[in-house]
């Protein structure tokens, strides 16, 4: 059954800029991508990061608006976990500090549960622990802060799975998602974990079913995933994104399961 998607943003700029966008699904069945400024087409370059397609646009100064749209087929075989992508996944990163988090995990965490039940048991823990709070967190807070704060959104929600996974030596990455299902509609970050030699995804904040998600791309957190960078002045004024599917959605779920 396809999944639609689509995102549209405006960005402005005063003169020459740089956008960096990473929107587009990471396996599409049908796509399109369109980047207007002031009306006229700007030309967008895709580029391959690790398994993210970042598309690069020379912005010109004005209103730019960026259109995105594409349906994917849910369902397929789950990922790999190559040993390139195990070595990164089990390191410390910037919003994920898994080695200031290790005592902390040791007592609050089985770490002889099989792989899939600890998955599971970090996620409904940190389910359990935050509070779904919009606009409480800052965009330099690490998942350590989420702690303290005990309050997030998806991203902190998903950085501090994330960590607390790594923490128990478990590779674990964030990935960034179109949600159907998701209330109020936005672009979405889960975690993802090793399990068994697969990526399986896990949602702490359970707001959509992780059945349903659409993958846009994976990194060691937000830093790798952001839906936009800017350079050169470029301001962000505002977006839109849906994701809609046929038929009911399940109900969320912690229970890990393998995003193609």
């Amino acid at each position: 059954m396809p999944t639609s998607v689509a995102a549209s943003l405006t960005l402005s700029s005063a003169g020459p800029a740089t956008a960096l966008l990473q929107v587009a699904v990471a396996t599409p069945a049908t796509e399109t991508l369109t980047v207007l400024c002031e009306g006229r087409p700007l030309e967008v370059e895709e580029l391959r990061v690790g398994e993210a397609r970042v598309h690069r646009v020379r912005l010109e100064a004005g209103t730019t608006e960026v259109t995105y749209t594409a349906t994917a087929e849910r369902g397929g075989p789950g990922r790999a976990v190559t040993p390139e992508a195990w070595a990164e996944a089990i390191r410390p990163s910037r919003y994920c500090p898994s080695d200031q988090l290790e005592g902390f995990a040791a007592t609050e965490f089985d770490r002889s549960l099989p792989r899939a039940e600890l998955v599971g048991a970090v996620a409904d823990w940190v389910h359990r622990r935050l509070v779904y709070a919009a606009g409480a967190s800052r965009p330099v807070d690490t998942a350590v802060d989420t702690l303290l704060a005990g309050r997030g959104v998806c991203r902190d929600y998903a950085h501090l799975t994330v960590t607390l996974l790594r923490a128990l030596e478990v590779p674990a990455r964030l990935v960034a998602v179109y949600a159907p299902g998701l209330d109020p509609m936005d672009f979405h970050a889960v975690a993802e974990a090793d399990v068994g030699g697969t990526w399986c995804v896990v949602d702490a904040t359970r707001l959509a079913p992780t059945s349903s998600l659409v993958r846009i791309c994976s990194g060691r957190d937000a830093a790798d995933t952001a839906f936009l960078t800017t350079l050169g002045g470029a301001q962000f004024r505002g977006m839109t994104v849906t994701a809609a599917v046929d038929g009911d959605l399940p109900a969320p779920s912690d229970t890990p399961f393998p995003l193609p």
